[in-house]
């Protein structure tokens, strides 16, 4: 009875063995290589490629996904999401190649050789992506920066391994508002032209009104009711642009002696031009411009003795041409 009991689970035993091995993966591996046509080494190559690739899209999905209910800032947001983005494409391509290339220490030789091929062939990517990265560690810009480049203005929307993208401003408009297009810049551009960074460390940029008076006009009360009115509309900006000056000037070399409005005094051919020199914030030049135009016609409307110039052609009747401050007897035409 009990050799018969041996003999029982000595088959069993056989069974399990024989079962175990053909359920074994070697097998399947070799079954799915004769399907597809494909070496069992690539085959495994290729299913291990696949199962980085889901997990870090589910890794990236959940980080995504507890940035956008944990940041509420729009552009903290976006930085979030482009830095999650690029971790986990860098170290995607780092795995990946590590399961394609197990040799992948001893090809320096090799990559050393065809260094010089791939720098000529890829001049252009190369320059972008080299671009790229001076801009995330230098960081002349960031997004939400207007800059200008090559002649081109815009406010920084995204920033991307090639291309750097922008909403244009100014263009066939003036006032440098917004166009409502969006510029691609290749990132290779920020090594051939020099960046001009409208907004880095201090929000605020000088700008310039000219006003143009006749000869006759009397220039000194004009140039006192200019600057008048400049410091009355400067004034709040001044202060303020006081304080980002003082908070600038702890990371950069920014010093203005005078922030105040200052009216200066030419002359041109066609009559005495006053210039107003005052602070304005980056984004709200148009504005500015516009409540100071508006001041000075309201003020030179009540003025008899303040006159803008225009052109004109004169004919006059004495020998000597008019003196400033005096209006002389001319037919104008």
């Amino acid at each position: 009875m009990r050799s018969e009991m041996n003999v029982l689970n000595l088959l069993a035993n056989t069974r399990f063995a024989t079962a175990t091995i053909e359920l074994s993966p070697e097998p399947l591996l070799e079954r799915m290589s004769e399907l597809l046509r494909v070496p069992p080494d690539v085959l495994v190559k290729l299913l291990s490629s696949l199962v980085i690739i889901l997990l870090l899209l589910l890794v990236r999905a959940l980080l995504l996904r507890f940035a956008r209910t944990q940041i509420e800032d729009l552009v903290r947001h976006h930085r979030w999401r482009r830095t999650i983005n690029y971790v986990i494409s860098i170290l995607g391509m780092l795995i990946i190649a590590r399961i394609w290339l197990p040799g992948l220490e001893q090809i320096g030789v090799f990559l050393g050789l065809a260094s010089a091929g791939l720098a000529i062939a890829l001049r252009d990517p190369l320059l972008c992506i080299a671009g790229w990265l001076f801009v995330l560690v230098r960081r002349p810009y960031t997004l939400g920066d207007r800059i200008e480049v090559d002649g081109t203005i815009g406010d920084v929307i995204d920033i991307r391994m090639f291309q750097t993208y922008m909403l244009e401003v100014g263009g066939w408009l003036e006032g440098e508002q917004a166009t409502g297009r969006i510029v691609m810049l290749p990132n290779s551009v920020f090594f051939i032209s020099p960046v001009a960074n409208y907004t880095r460390g201090f929000d605020f940029i000088w700008d310039e009104l000219v006003v143009r008076l006749s000869f006759e006009s009397d220039w000194r009360s004009a140039k006192k009711l200019l600057q008048t009115i400049a410091d009355t509309q400067g004034a709040f900006m001044c202060d303020k642009a006081r304080e980002e000056l003082q908070q600038a000037a702890a990371k950069h070399m920014v010093f203005f002696q005078n922030l105040t409005p200052t009216v200066y005094t030419s002359v041109q051919e066609w009559g005495v031009q006053l210039t107003v020199r005052y602070l304005t914030p980056t984004r709200q030049r148009r504005g500015t411009a516009q409540r100071l135009w508006e001041s000075i016609l309201d003020a030179f409307a009540s003025e008899d003795n303040i006159r803008f110039a225009y052109p004109t052609t004169r004919f006059y009747t004495g020998n000597a041409g008019p003196k400033p401050g005096v209006a002389p007897n001319v037919e104008k035409n």
